[in-house]
């Protein structure tokens, strides 16, 4: 994905970008009447008066006006709430729900519409042909608002829960982690051993890496007739000391400025190129449910079985590694990087709750036998279930524990 291209995905995603887009929409719609009258047979018009249309405007722009204030009311509190039971770090999923932006928008939208007809009806600019165009489409806005209302309604029953809020991280990180599965080079060669001349080229401030274009990066390579080596991918925390990508020889310094450019470094990480950070998140809330405050095994449990879902669609889907950039070489994401984020801080906080532990333990099992998982989740499980031996206080648990470690290396490492 190009740069341009990210930047715009980036921007559709903001509550004020639907929002804006509806709002002209609406006041476009209605002064639309004004310019379409002179298509309206004068038989429909005798019927619609102006008063009647102005009324239902008032009642809509006074309702849209509340409906609003209370779905962002309502919106910010369930912000709150995923903050404090799950993690900061989910709230952006939430602000980028399809369906909150649509409900907030379509109420928007209709709020202005409303006043909007209200000023042109007022000034005179409707003629009797045009009172029945806004007549009609407010008919139609009132039945889209119905609609809305009906679906943002059930959608404000689950808005900020810890099992929408854990699902739809999961689903972020799943197509993140499909599109690794899918392209483990990104598009580029896989990676190579640096020449003894590397160039490196560093960035020139701190962050996180969010986006690469290899597009950009291959068209300067191809111009630079050398090979470009990244040895940062995105998720890393990206420092003037350490590089992010490497060339055989310097390319000068107005080469080394455009491959700067191909990188895009934000103060937080994004889940769109880093499949890593998904999963981390959902450790998160695993962590967060097993602190004293909260003590709720049970979320820790179901994070360990959706962590347990994607790593086996990550190790057993089908790589389809096309080529698009040849002069680009990028290192894969291993094994040991993707389950260090995700089991470590479970098995940590979770080490004095058998139930955990039982948990952790047979989901590792489960991913042993997978492709490229086997070394990674033997090396997970004892260091679980050494936690484990140290923090369980009874002798009863700890022997309960180890026998189940046992029964699962037994069965799914032959």
């Amino acid at each position: 994905m190009s740069r341009w291209r990210w930047l715009w995905t980036r921007l559709t995603r903001r509550l004020w970008f639907r929002a804006a887009l509806f709002t002209l929409l609406a006041v476009a719609t209605a002064l639309f009447a004004a310019v379409a009258e002179p298509f309206i047979p004068y038989r429909i018009t005798a019927s619609i008066g102006a008063e009647a249309v102005d009324n239902i405007l008032g009642i809509l722009a006074s309702s849209m006006l509340a409906v609003t204030t209370f779905s962002l009311t309502t919106m910010v509190s369930a912000f709150s709430a995923a903050t404090n039971n799950t993690t900061p770090r989910a709230t952006r999923l939430l602000i980028e729900d399809r369906s909150a932006q649509n409900a907030i928008s379509t109420f928007l939208g209709s709020f202005l519409f409303a006043v909007s007809g209200i000023i042109a009806l007022s000034t005179g600019i409707y003629g009797e042909s045009g009172r029945v165009i806004l007549f009609v489409v407010t008919v139609l806005v009132i039945g889209w608002i119905v609609v809305t209302l009906v679906r943002w309604m059930e959608h404000l029953s689950r808005l900020g829960r810890v099992g929408e809020t854990t699902a739809r991280i999961e689903q972020a990180a799943r197509v993140a982690l499909q599109q690794l599965a899918k392209q483990p080079h990104l598009g580029g060669c896989p990676a190579v051993p640096l020449p003894p001349s590397a160039h490196p080229v560093f960035p020139a401030e701190q962050g996180y890496l969010q986006h690469v274009d290899l597009g950009r990066l291959e068209a300067l390579a191809e111009e630079a007739g050398q090979k470009v080596h990244l040895v940062m991918l995105p998720g890393s925390y990206a420092h003037p000391r350490r590089p992010l990508c490497c060339l055989a020889t310097d390319p000068g310094e107005e080469v080394e400025e455009r491959l700067r450019g191909a990188f895009s470094l934000e103060q937080s990480r994004s889940y769109d190129q880093d499949p890593r950070f998904g999963l981390v998140v959902l450790s998160e809330i695993a962590s967060r449910a097993l602190s004293p405050a909260v003590n709720d095994p049970g979320t820790a449990i179901g994070v360990l079985t959706a962590g347990g879902r994607l790593l086996e669609e990550w190790s057993t889907t089908p790589a389809e590694p096309t080529v698009e950039h040849p002069h680009v070489h990028v290192p894969a994401l291993s094994a040991d990087d993707l389950l260090d984020g995700f089991f470590r801080p479970i098995a940590r906080d979770g080490a004095g709750l058998l139930e955990v532990g039982i948990r952790l333990q047979k989901t590792l099992s489960l991913l042993a036998p997978l492709p490229g998982l086997g070394d990674a989740t033997r090396r997970h499980s004892a260091e679980a279930l050494q936690r484990a031996e140290a923090g369980l206080t009874l002798a009863e648990e700890r022997r309960i524990l180890r026998g189940v470690a046992l029964a699962a290396e037994d069965a799914a490492w032959p």
